[in-house]
């Protein structure tokens, strides 16, 4: 059923819409703003004060395709080095091309801010549970800044809250969660003169590989400009992540850089088998699981599959046929399954020790690996021109994890 748009009651306070979104990160926002520049009345509840950890980088491709403007880029990287445990670097220069870094602070509310622009309404809250009507809408329960209970009624909601969402847990209690990894940062202020030395440089990004730092994932130093975040992920229970940033900062010579701020979230590993509740429900972003395995990489996704969650909801709408809820998942996983599914594999095998770890990073000095890395990432899909390329890769990381090649 379709609701009469912008309903209000006597205070002020909103009490139906069609759309409503559950949380305004990049996956929340993008659907967001998609929907309501294109004449729905959308609603947008996000609590204050949220920023998620994020290394913060986005391909070209997420510039182009989501009209990201130039002043969001607060830093271009063009190389990466990679640190083995034995910390030995391979840099991995970026032919014909960058990856962009944006501070999340400023990025996401600048998202919800177009949002708004465009015709969303912004609402302060914390979502609390959905309670389904006989004429098939559903109410929203959620508390405002000032910690009153409120309801919204919406004829279809988009849970976009992040790893542990409370829509899909309520929504659909039976659908299990994404595994994830738990990550933190610290961004801290970094100024010129430290900049473009042998341990720091503000156009490259270092990715270390190491037990020590992190036993089953990895940690990360990205500039951001004048700031910088450093961080790890580890899934392992007990491990000092806390600790780890400590260390890294340390051996870095960043120990004493001023602290901006500092933040924790978990971070999905593997999109979930279902997205949608077949009738109004929909998650998206990371409530669905939606970032990269082995990179951890989200934002892109997460704004692609908040854009093909918003076409399938407007799809819904139109046919009043949930069934096409389902096709963002779909559309999703045919689009970017095979590099979920290739890194998902790469995650799995050089992860698992530092002996692995040690040879990963030397299958990086590749130059066929450098290339068909650099240019997957960039444009979001498998390199396929290239096969003998690919078979040459696939024989050297055979004989890297098999230990017949040399360290």
């Amino acid at each position: 059923m379709k609701l009469e748009y912008g309903g209000y009651d006597m205070t002020g306070q909103i009490e139906r819409t069609s759309i409503l979104v559950v949380g305004g990160g990049p996956a929340g926002a993008t659907a967001a703003n998609d929907l309501a520049s294109r004449g729905h009345d959308v609603v947008l509840l996000d609590r204050a004060g949220r920023i998620k950890p994020c290394g913060g980088a986005i391909p070209p491709r997420a510039i182009e395709d989501f009209d990201i403007p130039a002043e969001q880029i607060c830093a271009r990287i063009r190389s990466a080095r990679m640190i083995a445990p034995s910390d030995k670097g391979v840099d991995m220069p970026i032919e014909n091309g960058f990856v962009g870094m944006v501070d999340r602070e400023h990025f996401d509310e600048w998202l919800r801010v177009r949002a708004t622009k465009n015709g969303a309404t912004r609402v302060t809250g914390t979502f609390d549970g959905i309670t389904r009507n006989a004429d098939g809408t559903v109410d929203v329960s959620y508390k405002d800044s000032g910690g009153q209970s409120r309801t919204i009624t919406a004829s279809m909601v988009i849970g976009a809250d992040g790893a542990k969402s409370k829509v899909l847990k309520t929504a659909m209690p039976k659908v299990k969660p994404a595994p994830y990894v738990f990550a933190y940062h610290e961004i801290v202020d970094v100024p010129e003169a430290i900049n473009d030395n042998a341990a720091y440089m503000a156009n490259r990004c270092d990715v270390y590989y190491q037990g020590k730092l992190s036993p089953d994932f990895y940690a990360w130093v990205f500039p951001h400009g004048k700031t910088a975040s450093i961080g790890v992920g580890s899934a392992k229970k007990g491990f000092s992540l806390r600790g780890a940033v400590a260390d890294l900062r340390r051996n870095t010579g960043l120990d004493d850089m001023p602290l901006v701020r500092h933040e924790g979230a978990p971070i999905p590993m593997k999109p979930i088998k279902r997205w949608d509740d077949g009738k109004n429900v929909i998650v998206i972003g990371d409530a669905a699981g939606c970032v990269a395995p082995a990179s951890g990489e989200g934002i892109y996704y997460a704004m692609a599959c908040g854009r093909m969650g918003a076409e399938a909801v407007e799809l819904a709408l139109q046919t009043g046929d949930a069934k096409h809820l389902a096709s963002a998942r779909k559309a999703f996983l045919k689009e970017h399954g095979k590099v979920f599914w290739v890194l998902g594999i790469l995650q799995y095998f050089w992860y698992g020790g530092d002996r692995r770890r040690e040879r990963f990073v030397k299958i990086c000095e590749d130059k066929d690996v450098q290339r068909l890395t650099w240019e997957s990432y960039m444009h979001k899909r498998l390199v396929k021109r290239e096969p003998m390329a690919h078979v040459r890769v696939f024989f050297k990381d055979m004989g890297h994890l098999l230990g017949l090649a040399r360290t």
